[in-house]
């Protein structure tokens, strides 16, 4: 059923949504995708959550569309396939635009869609079990989900273009190479180690750790350093007057441990 294709949990300020159709290695078909999207609101309208997981169940982090569900859709005329791929085109656009920071646990294989779902979160963390790879040229699709964007300003152009046309798939320890993800760790290690990230950023001053959320994106995709640089007073000098920046600032001198409102 739709309804548990889609996990979510709260734990604190911690959220995770978990991929749950573990016999399909979590490939999303249209309903599940609809369902993604909903969770993912959830998360951005609930204030008590600072860090958000994403990860799959069982062996598989995410097998991309499910091609079974695709070739149904072959007859599909154009105005329909469309209407629905922009509804799928909304959820990586809704990870990047997220005021929280969201880290991928990337615990198996992470294929087409599935990959750069991964790619489209602030931190992939990944198994020593997982592999990527964008499959859509094997068969017949160009690469969708955010990867025509994504994938060349964590690579750079010229791994961005061989990895897409081949398809060709790498282990967890070549992407971690190349730049795609930000650790490899043993498997019976991947969720503690998530989880340690994931506290830690929860810890820090929510406020400011959205808009250096924000500035890190704008600055690589839309300023240049003047712009950069006028950006950063104006969200400097805001900062510095919130109640979080008080209690930053006193903690530290007083070598105590910050208690974060977000205000």
């Amino acid at each position: 059923m739709a309804e548990e294709s889609i996990l979510l949990k709260k734990d604190g300020h911690i959220a995770t949504i978990t991929l749950n159709r573990p016999e399909k290695l979590n490939a999303l078909d249209w309903p599940a995708q609809r369902l993604f999207g909903q969770k993912l609101d959830e998360v951005s309208e609930d204030s008590e959550i600072r860090v958000l997981i994403i990860t799959g169940e069982g062996r598989a982090f995410c097998a991309g569309g499910d091609v079974s569900a695709q070739k149904a859709r072959i007859g599909m005329n154009i105005a329909e396939k469309r209407a629905g791929g922009k509804m799928l085109a909304k959820n990586p656009l809704k990870i990047r635009k997220m005021s929280i920071p969201v880290i991928a646990m990337v615990n198996g294989v992470a294929v087409g869609a599935g990959c750069n779902l991964a790619l489209a979160c602030d931190i992939i963390i990944a198994s020593e079990k997982a592999r990527f790879s964008q499959a859509f040229v094997k068969i017949g699709l160009v690469q969708d989900y955010g990867g025509s964007y994504l994938l060349s300003r964590l690579v750079g152009t010229k791994k961005a273009c061989e990895l897409v046309f081949t398809g060709d798939m790498i282990d967890a320890k070549e992407a971690f190479r190349i730049g795609m993800v930000n650790r490899v760790v043993p498997a019976d290690e991947l969720e503690s180690t998530t989880m340690e990230m994931a506290d830690k950023i929860a810890g820090r001053a929510p406020i400011a750790v959205s808009i250096a959320k924000r500035s890190i994106y704008d600055g690589f995709e839309i300023f240049d350093l003047e712009d950069a640089l006028e950006y950063e007073l104006y969200t400097q000098g805001f900062c510095t007057s919130t109640e979080d920046h008080r209690e930053g600032t006193t903690a530290f001198l007083e070598k105590r441990e910050p208690k974060f409102k977000g205000m």
